[in-house]
């Protein structure tokens, strides 16, 4: 490689990466973090979708008690009226899923899966934009499995149990895990490269 061409190598790289390249030991700590939660999460599914339905079910409540309560600090506001029902609706909602999280989960679930689609694409232009640097396919390779994962849940979404969030979730969980390692040691590669 020529001096022109790795100058040019390593302004990509900077351009692209930034702090990252200096700070890469947390982003890969991070991968290695997903990387053990999703894979004790796979042997936890049902758990795992109980507990991510109750958990919104518990930030809805939350959400609509603070929404509730700031309503009231404004009380010459023109739409506190709306703003107490949105606080009602939430905290509503949030009760009823707390109370019937297997009911929950199925719109969770149709939901999930918009998410997860959507989370694909972003890996999948994400990898593209790393083309030229080493170790692009972990990106694209989690971008298309989330795709794929959302176009099934999508297309059996009513005949899937609870068990279907808590395993996606942890496949998910696996494969953002082994993407933010790749990237990690890949922004920890051209931090080395630049170095020299």
């Amino acid at each position: 490689m020529s001096d022109t061409e790795q100058t040019t190598s390593a302004g990509d790289s900077e351009a692209f990466f930034g702090d990252l390249k200096k700070n890469w030991g947390w982003f890969f700590a991070l991968g290695l973090a997903l990387l053990f939660l999703g894979t004790i999460g796979l042997g936890m599914t049902v758990l795992l979708t109980v507990a991510s339905v109750l958990y919104f079910g518990i930030l809805l409540v939350i959400g609509g008690g603070v929404q509730f309560v700031h309503a009231f600090k404004a009380r010459r506001w023109r739409s506190i009226v709306l703003s107490v029902l949105i606080a009602v609706l939430y905290i509503v909602s949030g009760i009823l899923i707390i109370f019937n999280p297997m009911a929950a989960s199925s719109l969770l679930t149709l939901m999930f899966a918009g998410a997860m689609i959507c989370i694909g694409i972003l890996r999948v232009v994400m990898a593209f934009h790393m083309h030229g640097f080493k170790n692009t396919v972990w990106p694209l390779l989690a971008g298309i499995i989330s795709i794929a994962m959302g176009v099934v849940i999508v297309a059996g979404w009513r005949f899937f149990g609870l068990w279907i969030i808590g395993l996606f979730v942890a496949i998910e969980m696996i494969m953002n895990g082994c993407a933010t390692v790749a990237i990690a040691v890949t922004a920890k590669r051209t931090e080395s490269g630049s170095a020299h």
